[in-house]
């Protein structure tokens, strides 16, 4: 254990087993050949926008978060973080006072949850919570200010997430309007995934009933298909469980294929973890299904499934694609790492 320094490290337990294992592959001898048992994972960067700018083939997009390859890796906190900020200098100069009391205030931590949240459906209201705790966090206390700030703050950095990636507003709008128009009609938004997989929302206004004892009272929720529809979830629920369904989908064609291959294979969303040995074999696994994945027509399969379901009802059209070439996601070294 030593002088403890490893409980310095971001994650104390795995930097004491990362150096527990340097240590035995040097005692063994033969380093080069040691077996390592140590996991090793590659993280999706910001894998839902990831899906988004493929399923868009949104150039701007695919290239912020790595879906191209590049001599450096795109952040894309601290892209969104820079076209806020050159808004807030421009609004500034014009005299915003939000903007002038921003100035100094701009940088990947203030926009980074927003930016995550944001393919979950991210609402105004949800983005100004999340900013005026950043702000909060920094020492500000006047709940006057911290209120306009954080409302300009909002919304500047979700009219920035729509300047760079376009397509993925485009798709969320048309998910949800699909959603409306199915739920509106008395029905669970349902679909299948790629790999057959049947999803059915289950959201439901749900029946509260009050039932007194001698010694307390109790609150019985009931749960039921009986039970009318939650419209309201139905619809923005659809966009965020949707494209879980498709990243769900990406690590299961990833999961079954290092099986066939013999490789050990464990994952958490998008992060995939496989050993030291074979983890070059994992990556070009994951980048080949991902191209594989988005190669088949998603969401004109999805709109399908709508109209079979419901074929007196007008559907809109799938929204344009651009012009990204999926297949260079072969060769960018970041697109997971």
């Amino acid at each position: 254990m030593g002088e403890r320094w490893w409980l310095g490290a971001d994650n104390p337990w795995q930097c004491l087993a990362a150096c527990v294992e340097v240590r035995n592959a040097l005692a063994s001898g033969d380093p080069e050949n040691y077996f390592s048992s140590l996991p090793v994972h590659q993280d999706g960067s910001c894998n839902g926008l990831q899906h988004y700018a493929a399923l868009g083939r949104d150039e701007s997009g695919g290239r912020a978060v790595n879906l191209v390859p590049i001599e450096q890796p795109s952040d894309v906190y601290t892209g969104i973080a820079q076209l806020v900020a050159a808004r807030v200098e421009e609004d500034a100069l014009q005299g915003n006072v939000q903007a002038q009391k921003l100035l100094k205030e701009v940088d990947r931590k203030l926009v980074k949850q927003t930016v995550m949240t944001s393919v979950y459906g991210v609402t105004f209201v949800g983005a100004r919570e999340q900013i005026t705790s950043r702000l909060k966090e920094r020492g500000w206390r006047a709940e006057d200010d911290i209120y306009k700030t954080a409302c300009y703050a909002a919304r500047i950095t979700l009219d920035s997430l729509h300047t760079m990636f376009s397509s993925a507003k485009h798709i969320m709008n048309w998910l949800t309007e699909c959603a409306h128009l199915v739920a509106s009609n008395g029905k669970p938004v349902a679909w299948t995934t790629p790999l057959g997989l049947p999803v059915v929302q289950p959201y439901r206004h749900r029946e509260r009933h009050s039932v007194k004892t001698v010694l307390q009272r109790l609150i019985i929720v009931e749960n039921s298909e009986r039970l009318p529809l939650a419209l309201a979830r139905q619809r923005s629920a659809f966009p965020p469980n949707y494209i879980h369904s498709i990243d769900s989908t990406h690590m299961m064609m990833t999961a079954t294929e290092c099986y066939h291959q013999g490789l050990s294979f464990a994952g958490v969303h998008d992060s995939f973890w496989t050993h030291a040995g074979t983890v070059d074999a994992m990556n070009t696994i994951l980048r080949e299904k991902f191209v594989e994945l988005h190669g088949y027509p998603l969401l004109e399969s999805l709109l399908h499934e709508f109209q079979s379901e419901l074929p007196h009802v007008a559907f809109p059209k799938v929204p344009q694609t651009g012009t990204l070439n999926l297949g260079l996601v072969r060769s960018s070294p970041y697109f997971f790492s």
